[in-house]
């Protein structure tokens, strides 16, 4: 689900919750814009005076809930309900009294007593009448503010024409800041970016001519007319399918496109309150949760058509932050993009990879516009936030002199300012809101006002802007600010008595605590558990402060004095610095984050789990050596040396000679050559996928990767296989399209200092007790990177990217392996027509991910004893075909996928055994994560005389004829072992081929070895 509105498009595929200890805490659903929380520690006060104060959270919880559930109720229904609610409520009060007793009710429901504590006006249930009746109305409240709301995306014309899909001139006024959409992988293809900013439809033309004044929020998707996609055609004609992806990178992350010099520069310029005139094409929302009647889908030519300037209250804050990105020119790249998002959340020069590491440790809530911003800003004022409410507080405030009341003013003015420079929009003020809460206290001197305060910003924010009430990060950012503020002072008094220094107890008890509540939520999105968050935090945290101070100061001078700017933006980036190495080296360990299931029962089963693991916490911390061994354990989940990984989990198997890596829909083939060294075939679609199946199988060393095609599902994930590694050379196929990806491998590979080459017809190359051989393309196809290169395979019939496909026989302990890439059955004819001389193989790399189109002829052939399908789980091409699956088996060939059965192993057995162990697939909503779930058991089976033991791989047949295996049921996890031996090739569960065809296939099985050499590759490439 892609939720839309208050100047944030967010993908709960990117939903993380993370903290700055001993301060605040900020998160979002797409782990980028979130509220600001509570001070971490003990409060101003140092401890808790007397029990929590309660009364408003049922209010607050009333109308949050009664929000979410009006905002996808029809109007009537809402207005009916919202009428018994307080038609109840009424006849609450009534029963309590309050319209007889007047003052005294109200006295006796705070906990006083009327009549002298002996009226019947200070009873218990009279306060709980007056608390239920307060519940009704907050609810009712909610629930009307959430059909207004609602209402506002049915009214006028806008919604009708949207369903049409009609082509109207509209008038928008922008309400959120344009950032560019994150390219999604869709098949063979990447989508192209695309500018995205939400804005308010006032004056719309239909195609009639008909003009209409209206006041609906719509989502503007902008795609230049003839720019050229990733893949070099017309983006135009994808626009619709780069907003359908939903994967819009908050503020903009930063794309091929950017690196080219920007998408769109005068778009990207525009300013919330800007009025523009555009002619695009309608479109319904794409989720009905969706705060915007329509999508409008603009094909720029030029320039945005202004109507109105913005306010000067928006070009101040445009001007602030244009000169912030300017003192940042000249820092280093990861600087340059850090710094802005850490002082006013615009990340709009970040990386993918920077982005994705601070996701996976839980670092994204530092780039988001939240109260961490605002906390350090005041920490500048009130110091320390334990002294802001005692004589000895530090900061400016006191050497200014100003009382405490006087503080909270100041701090005021501060926020206010803040609201400014990061947009007042419906995120911004949330985190303002939260971050109000520490002055809350400072000014009233009571620690105990911080829950009523937190529950009062919940009720009101909730009722100016309901859609809250539907936002994970909202859910996030509440969940971690209650923790601060209840768990954490009494997890860090605990730590303090066990000799724990107080400021370092204050920093781990506020980072546990918040990363303790909000986990099951994370589950429920991301399905994963992160295991690197609090020490990442606890690491970025030295450097979180300075940077935004420094930040803040640049940003302050930056109108008046840009040298002075710059030279604050450097000192600034050494910090920043730091932040990225922290979050880049905690990406990189193996065990930085775990599958975990995903949806409400995953998280329900989290938030158990915790529960457990605090209440023998407690015990632990008794037990020093307890404490230590636990400790050690987590080291090692975290670090998974190889050699433990293989012992506890049986991931990798030993004697491993190829994986086919879990990539989601895609190939990603790894072959071992040595001690950490591998020969890489395709990276996948996606970086981090590829990047954690290599960590889990230590390679560090890939003398050649190999790219068989240029098509998006096979070369995106090239970074991430680059990451950390030694990459010796890239070898790629002759024919250089898509040319704009071709292009992105050519970049990736210079910004790595690796070089490119090309497949030659018939080379042969050896890396250790590795071999193979080059077998199709049979001739080069082109020149490198033409300007347009030529149609491939003429007088061939063969045609596309898929036909270029590298195809490549491979030897290895003993066992062949034929590996075709995608080609199509045009080139997979011309392949056996091209090498007569090739026979039965052991293993198969079945071509274009299992789909209906294959050669019989060249399967007859192959007869293979294992086929290997590397496809994604849900994909929407139906890959693999079931025809395809049933021509293999029929073959006698055991079929493994990747979609149900999750990296596959291929290993050399004893005397012709060969044996695949199968990983066992994440939980859905892991994605292409990468990899399978580790920490499961093995199961063996063998097959022999045409037979499999009965449960070989998980029992029974299912209607796909696929082992073990319900259409679905999730698939179980763990690595399972599955045995072949070289006679039995029979069909899963019944008798094979008749002996003669046995013996022939037996003596397929062995091609002869290269009679030569011709370049071979040492170790050391």
């Amino acid at each position: 689900m892609t939720t839309v509105g208050g100047g944030e498009v967010s993908a709960p595929g990117h939903s993380d919750a993370a903290l700055v200890p001993g301060g605040v805490v900020g998160d979002a659903a797409d782990g980028r814009d979130g509220p600001a929380d509570g001070p971490a520690d003990g409060g101003v006060g140092g401890h808790e005076e007397g029990p929590a104060d309660l009364r408003l959270v049922g209010p607050a919880l009333a109308a949050w809930a009664a929000a979410a559930v009006g905002l996808g109720a029809p109007g009537a229904a809402v207005a009916v309900g919202s009428a018994v609610a307080v038609g109840l409520a009424v006849l609450v009060l009534w029963r309590a009294g309050v319209f007889r007793g007047g003052l005294a009710v109200v006295r006796a429901a705070e906990g006083g007593h009327a009549d002298g504590g002996r009226g019947r006006w200070g009873s218990r249930s009279t306060g709980a009448l007056v608390a239920l009746a307060a519940v009704l109305l907050c609810a009712a409240a909610g629930a009307a503010s959430a059909g207004l709301h609602a209402a506002d995306l049915r009214r006028g014309p806008l919604p009708t024409w949207a369903q049409r899909y009609a082509r109207l001139t509209v008038e928008l006024e922008v309400t959120g800041d344009p950032r560019i959409s994150r390219p999604k992988v869709r098949g063979s293809q990447r989508t192209p970016p695309a500018l995205v900013f939400t804005a308010d439809a006032v004056r719309v033309t239909a195609p009639d001519g008909t003009v209409t004044d209206v006041s609906t929020p719509v989502l503007a998707v902008v795609q230049p007319r003839r720019a050229g996609g990733a893949d070099g055609t017309d983006e135009t004609a994808k626009a619709g399918e780069t907003a359908k992806t939903g994967e819009v990178a908050e503020a903009g992350t930063a794309s091929e496109a950017e690196r080219r010099g920007g998408l769109l520069p005068e778009w990207r310029e525009l300013l919330p309150s800007t009025r523009i005139r555009v002619v695009a094409r309608a479109a319904p929302p794409w989720t009905a949760a969706d705060r915007v009647a329509a999508v409008l889908r603009v094909s720029a030519e030029g320039p945005p058509a202004v109507v109105a300037p913005p306010s000067a209250l928006q070009r101040l804050a445009g001007s602030l932050r244009a000169g912030l990105r300017e003192a940042t020119e000249g820092l280093t790249p990861d600087a340059r993009a850090l710094l802005p998002g850490l002082v006013v959340g615009d990340t709009s020069r970040l990386p993918q990879d920077l982005d994705d590491a601070f996701s996976t440790t839980d670092l994204t809530h530092l780039l988001a516009v939240s109260g961490s911003n605002l906390t350090i800003v005041l920490a500048v004022l009130i110091g320390p936030p334990h002294l802001a409410a005692r004589a000895e507080r530090r900061g400016l405030a006191r050497r200014l002199g100003l009382s405490l009341r006087g503080t909270a003013l100041v701090g005021g003015v501060l926020a206010l300012g803040f609201v400014v420079v990061c947009r007042p929009d419906p995120s911004v003020l949330r985190a303002a809101a939260c971050g109000l809460i520490t002055l809350v206290a400072i000014g009233t001197g009571r620690r105990r006002s911080l829950l009523p305060a937190l529950a009062a910003a919940v009720l009101l924010l909730v009722l100016y802007d309901p859609w809250l009430a539907r936002r994970y990060g909202f859910l996030l950012s509440v969940l971690a600010t209650g923790a601060l503020l209840l768990l954490a002072p009494r997890w860090s008094a605990a730590l303090r008595r066990r000799r724990v220094p107080p400021r370092l107890a204050e920093v781990i008890a506020a980072a546990a605590a918040a990363q303790a509540v909000c986990a099951p939520v994370i589950a429920v999105l991301a399905a994963r558990v992160g295991l690197v968050g609090v020490p990442c935090n606890l690491l970025a945290e030295l450097a979180v402060g300075p940077a935004t101070v420094l930040g803040f100061a640049a940003l302050a001078a930056a109108p008046a004095a840009m040298p002075v700017a710059k030279a604050l933006a450097w000192c600034a980036g050494w910090p920043v610095e730091w932040i990225a190495k922290v979050a880049r080296t905690g990406a990189e360990l193996p065990g930085a984050e775990v599958g975990w299931p995903g949806g409400w029962l995953g998280g329900l089963s989290l938030a158990a789990a915790t529960v457990v693991l605090l209440a023998a916490g407690r015990r632990l911390l008794r037990r020093r050596w307890l404490c230590v061994l636990c400790a050690l354990a987590l080291v090692l989940a975290v670090c998974r040396p190889v050699p433990l990984a293989r012992v506890l989990t049986g991931w990798p198997p030993p004697g491993w000679r190829m994986v086919a890596c879990d990539v989601g829909q895609g190939d990603g083939l790894v072959l071992a050559a040595g001690d950490g060294a591998a020969l890489v075939v395709d990276t996948g679609p996606e970086p981090r996928a590829i990047d954690r199946c290599l960590t889990g199988l230590g390679i560090h060393r890939i003398p050649l990767l190999i790219l068989t095609h240029f098509h998006a599902d096979h070369v995106d994930g090239l970074p991430g296989a680059l990451r950390g590694r030694s990459v010796g050379a890239i070898e790629t196929t002759t024919l250089p399209e898509p040319f704009g990806q071709a292009k992105f491998v050519h970049g990736v590979a210079a910004r790595a200092g690796v070089p490119v080459l090309r497949a030659a017809p018939g080379e042969r190359r050896h890396l250790g007790d590795l071999s193979w051989e080059v077998l199709w393309p049979d001739a080069p196809y082109g020149p490198d990177l033409p300007d347009s290169a030529a149609a491939p395979g003429e007088g061939r019939g063969l045609s596309g990217p898929n036909d270029a496909s590298v195809a490549l026989l491979v030897r290895s302990g003993g066992l062949s392996l034929l590996l075709l890439g995608d080609l199509e059955p045009p080139a997979q004819q011309a392949l056996l027509a091209a090498h007569p001389e090739l026979a039965g193989v052991d293993v198969l790399k079945v071509a274009h991910h299992g789909s209906a189109y294959q050669d019989p002829q060249l399967m007859q052939r192959l007869s293979p004893r294992l086929a290997v399908i590397s496809c994604g789980a849900g994909n929407p091409y139906g890959h693999p075909a079931a025809r395809t699956i049933a021509a293999l088996r029929a073959g006698g060939a055991l079929v493994l996928r990747t979609d149900t059965e999750g990296a596959v192993a291929v290993v050399g057995g004893r005397a012709g055994e060969l044996s695949a162990v199968v990983a066992g697939r994440r939980s859905r909503g892991g994605g292409a994560g990468g990899g399978g779930r580790d920490g499961s058991v093995r199961r063996r089976c063998r097959r022999r005389r045409g037979r499999v033991g009965a449960g070989a791989v998980g029992g029974g047949v299912d209607s796909d004829g696929e082992p073990g295996r319900r259409p679905g049921k999730r698939p179980e996890h763990g690595a399972r072992t599955v045995t072949l031996q070289v006679g039995g090739l029979g069909g899963l569960g019944g008798r094979g081929p008749p002996r003669k065809k046995r013996r022939a296939a037996r003596k397929r099985a062995s091609p002869s070895e290269p009679k030569q050499v011709q370049g071979s590759m040492s170790k050391q490439a």
